[in-house]
């Protein structure tokens, strides 16, 4: 059985190429090859073998090999980032309103929700203010003690006066 190309040849399929192809397609078959061999290889095949592997993922890598390819990654960067970011924005909004749609579809519904928030809102108030009469107290309790110490230590001073006059 014979493959035909675009130019209109053919080539046995039972033949090797050594010498066509790509440079890729070299090395996968050497790597091929050498894998064939099985456990009969020596250190020094194996060592080839790994060669070829390691320079056969450099040159199938999708890293650009010249400046107008690496210049081209960038336009298609710099385009492709804010359409993506544009579609998840875009999604999150969708399944936003689907929820609030689904959640706010009846009368009761948003009646129960308001009842909720307002739950929500007094059990703050009351948090907060608990807090501020907390402090308040605290606050108090800190100056009475600071003016009895004061006023303590004022007697004990004129005391000293007293008894030195």
């Amino acid at each position: 059985m014979a493959t035909t190309s675009n130019t209109g040849r053919s080539a046995p399929s039972t033949t090797a190429k050594t010498t066509g192809g790509k440079p890729a397609q070299r090395t996968q078959r050497a790597a091929a090859s050498s894998r064939a061999t099985g456990n009969r290889a020596t250190t020094a095949s194996r060592s080839t073998a790994r060669r070829t592997t390691s320079s056969r993922t450099t040159t199938t890598s999708t890293q650009p090999k010249t400046r107008v390819e690496a210049a081209q990654v960038l336009a298609e960067r710099a385009v492709l980032v804010p359409v993506g970011a544009g579609l998840l924005a875009r999604d999150n909004l969708v399944s936003t309103v689907k929820g609030l749609a689904t959640k706010y579809r009846t009368r009761a519904s948003v009646e129960r929700e308001l009842k909720r928030y307002e739950r929500r809102g007094a059990s703050a108030r009351n948090r907060f203010e608990r807090q501020v009469r907390r402090t308040r107290t605290k606050f108090e309790r800190e100056l009475r003690q600071r003016r009895t110490s004061v006023e303590r230590t004022m007697k004990q001073a004129q005391g000293r006066l007293s008894s030195l006059s």
